[in-house]
C-alpha cells in the first residue's frame, strides 16, 4: 500500500492551493456542461409502457405521481436472478429520503426487469422505501414496447442464440399535462459520483430549479 508524501503544513498548503485552482476548472466546465445537458433535445415517449408496482399495474406516466419530472434508475435485476446486482444495489443505498427531489417536483424510481414478486422481497430486506417497478409486463407483450430494451439497459450479446446482457443506467424523462418525454440518459461508468440530490437534478432537464426554489428543509417538514 503507497502513502502520500510526508511534507510540512506550507508544502502541503501549496499543493492544495495549486489542487484548488484544478478543481475549480472542473467544476466550472462542470457547470458549462450541466447548461448544455439541460439544452439537450427531447423526444416524446409515444410507446405505452405497462409496469407492475406495489398497486399493481402503472404507466410511465403513473411513474410521474403528478410531478413535472422523474429519474428511472435502471437497476440490474433480471428475471432468473435471485437477488439485485450488488453495484446497483450500493448505488440506491446512497439515494436517500425523496422528499427533498420531490420538493423540486421531481420523482425517482427504480425499475427492474425481474418480476415484482422477486423485486419486493429484496427490497424489504435492503430497507428500501424508494418506488420500484417491474418492467416484465412491458416485456411480455409487443403491444407494450419493451422499456429495458427501448432504453438499452437490457442489450443483445454476441452469444449463440442471441443472450441478453444489463446494464445499469439513469434515464430522466419531463412531463407536459399528460405527454411525456424523455431528456437524458446515462449508462454504466457515467453514473459514477451520482447519487446525490445536485447530482441527480443536474440530470434533468429543470435542473436544480430557480434560484427563488424552497429552500432545503429537514424531511419531514416539506408541505406535502
Amino acid at each position: 500500500m503507497s502513502f502520500p508524501e510526508i511534507v510540512t503544513r506550507e508544502q502541503w498548503r501549496a499543493a492544495r492551493e495549486e489542487l484548488l485552482r484544478k478543481e475549480e476548472a472542473v467544476r466550472r466546465a462542470r457547470e458549462v456542461l450541466g447548461a448544455e445537458r439541460r439544452r439537450l433535445p427531447m423526444v416524446e415517449v409515444d410507446t405505452e409502457y405497462v409496469f407492475e408496482g406495489g398497486d399493481g399495474k402503472a404507466t410511465l406516466l403513473d411513474l410521474f405521481e403528478g410531478r413535472a419530472q422523474l429519474v428511472v434508475h435502471h437497476f440490474m435485476f433480471a428475471p432468473e436472478w435471485e437477488t439485485g446486482c450488488p453495484c446497483c444495489s450500493a448505488f440506491l443505498d446512497q439515494i436517500g429520503h425523496l422528499a427533498h427531489l420531490r420538493a423540486r417536483n421531481t420523482s425517482f424510481a427504480a425499475v427492474s426487469r425481474a418480476p415484482f414478486t422477486r423485486i419486493l422481497p429484496f427490497k424489504a430486506r435492503m430497507g428500501w422505501a424508494v418506488p420500484w417497478y417491474s418492467s416484465s409486463s412491458s416485456a411480455s407483450s409487443s403491444a407494450h414496447g419493451d422499456f429495458n430494451r427501448d432504453f438499452e439497459v437490457t442489450v443483445a450479446t454476441a452469444e449463440p442464440g442471441g443472450g441478453l446482457a444489463e446494464r445499469p443506467g439513469i434515464s430522466c424523462f419531463l412531463r407536459d399535462h399528460d405527454r411525456v418525454f424523455h431528456t437524458y440518459s446515462a449508462y454504466d461508468d457515467g453514473l459514477d459520483g451520482l447519487g446525490t440530490l445536485a447530482g441527480l437534478l443536474d440530470l434533468t432537464a429543470l435542473g436544480r430549479g430557480p434560484a427563488d426554489s424552497e429552500p432545503l428543509r429537514l424531511h419531514d417538514e416539506y408541505d406535502f
